[in-house]
């Protein structure tokens, strides 16, 4: 096996645990959109299930007929499986499969909801729950507080095969302190909940932000806000959590208090083998167009990952500018000429035994999403939704 990621249970459940108790009242909607970020919808899912996750949240509906496969084969039953909220929209080919998987769909737009009740007739299936989207400012997904979100609201309390069970939306700027774009949002998103409750119908729930909004918190925080939002029309309040699941948060900008970032451990162990080892003497190139030259003699491992497995280009490294690295043993070693496509050199001269076989930590303890995002001019999301090692498993520890 070339690489291969192991996921912490024990971390995803602490982590789970750790941002449910930061929400208070407010339920959280575990994300695994992306593949659980790269840690695999599969795997985390269940374990996600069993710390209490009432809603999971997946790209489009054909991860979510993965995560309802993966819920059956762990031995949790349809019955007794959480909401699988579909948040990046839906096509008309995918109705009846939202329909017969019995996934909510996030709307905006009428077209998608007719297209969603014609499947449930067609199937003689009761009225389909959908969340509708709130454009409160990311100009993206949703529709947009006013007249137009009036007139939807009207059709939708007048046609059968729909039941509006949630009213959501998404911050632009969750993770800054104070945001005046946060404010507004808020206000519009206020705007939009009004009109759902003067239309007279009944919500289950309503959501908004994400990671960030859980861990930015000033006074009553913005979780306090939604609170209040939602039972003022009867409903309870979701927030949306994703990376910070899996260990990683962005650092809250200004005057913020983080509740939750200090404490969260990284889920992913992406680990490889060494499969070769060289000495080189003084003067000799390493790797393509040989921008490091060894400056002593050195002794090299081989790994069998590169950019084509996610592992960035931009961790190489030259005389002039030192790069990534990989833990060998439980020690350093320094990234050295550039990464190729499938291949990365590692400099062990320090690091004693290192054999054939030697399992190798690419990305995990001592070396992490956050490490390889600062050298690559990226963000963690980025890091670990791009892995892409042949094999995920659960591990204990």
């Amino acid at each position: 096996m070339k690489s291969w990621v192991e996921v912490s249970e024990r971390r995803l459940t602490e982590n789970y645990r750790l941002l449910t108790g930061a929400a208070g009242d407010t339920a959280v909607l575990a994300v695994v959109k992306a593949n659980a970020y790269g840690h695999g919808a599969a795997v985390c899912a269940p374990v996600l299930v069993r710390a209490g996750a009432e809603w999971l949240g997946v790209t489009e509906v054909t991860e979510g007929a993965t995560v309802r496969a993966a819920l059956e084969t762990a031995g949790i039953a349809r019955r007794e499986q959480p909401g699988v909220l579909v948040m990046s929209g839906l096509l008309r080919e995918d109705a009846e499969e939202v329909v017969r998987l019995g996934l909510v769909p996030v709307v905006w737009l009428r077209e998608q909801m007719e297209w969603l009740a014609e499947a449930a007739g067609r199937l003689g299936m009761g009225p389909v729950a959908v969340h509708v989207e709130i454009d409160t400012g990311m100009a993206r997904q949703g529709i947009r507080p006013g007249v137009e979100l009036e007139d939807l609201l009207a059709w939708v309390r007048g046609e059968p095969g729909i039941r509006l069970d949630g009213v959501m939306t998404h911050f632009a700027s969750s993770e800054v302190a104070g945001s005046l774009q946060t404010t507004l949002q808020r206000e519009r998103f206020e705007e939009a909940i009004g009109a759902v409750g003067a239309a007279g119908l009944r919500l289950s729930w309503v959501h908004a932000g994400n990671s960030s909004t859980v861990d930015n918190q000033r006074g009553e925080g913005n979780l306090g806000w939604l609170r209040e939002l939602a039972a003022s029309v009867g409903a309870r309040s979701m927030v949306r959590t994703g990376i910070a699941l899996y260990g990683y948060c962005l650092p809250i900008e200004g005057e913020g208090l983080s509740e939750v970032r200090r404490e969260l451990q990284p889920v992913m162990t992406w680990k490889t083998r060494v499969i070769g080892r060289r000495e080189v003497e003084a003067g000799e190139t390493v790797g393509y167009n040989g921008i490091f030259v060894a400056e002593h003699a050195m002794r090299l491992a081989l790994l069998p990952v590169g950019y084509a497995d996610g592992l960035r280009r931009e961790l190489s490294a030259s005389n002039a500018q030192a790069g990534g690295w990989a833990m060998v043993r439980g020690q350093r070693a320094p990234i050295v000429g550039r990464v190729s496509m499938n291949l990365t050199i590692v400099d062990v001269s320090g690091i004693a035994g290192v054999g054939l076989g030697d399992e190798v930590v690419v990305l995990g303890d001592g070396v992490t999403a956050e490490d390889h995002a600062r050298l690559a001019g990226t963000i963690a999301y980025e890091i670990v939704c791009g892995v892409r090692a042949a094999h995920r498993c659960g591990i204990a520890g």
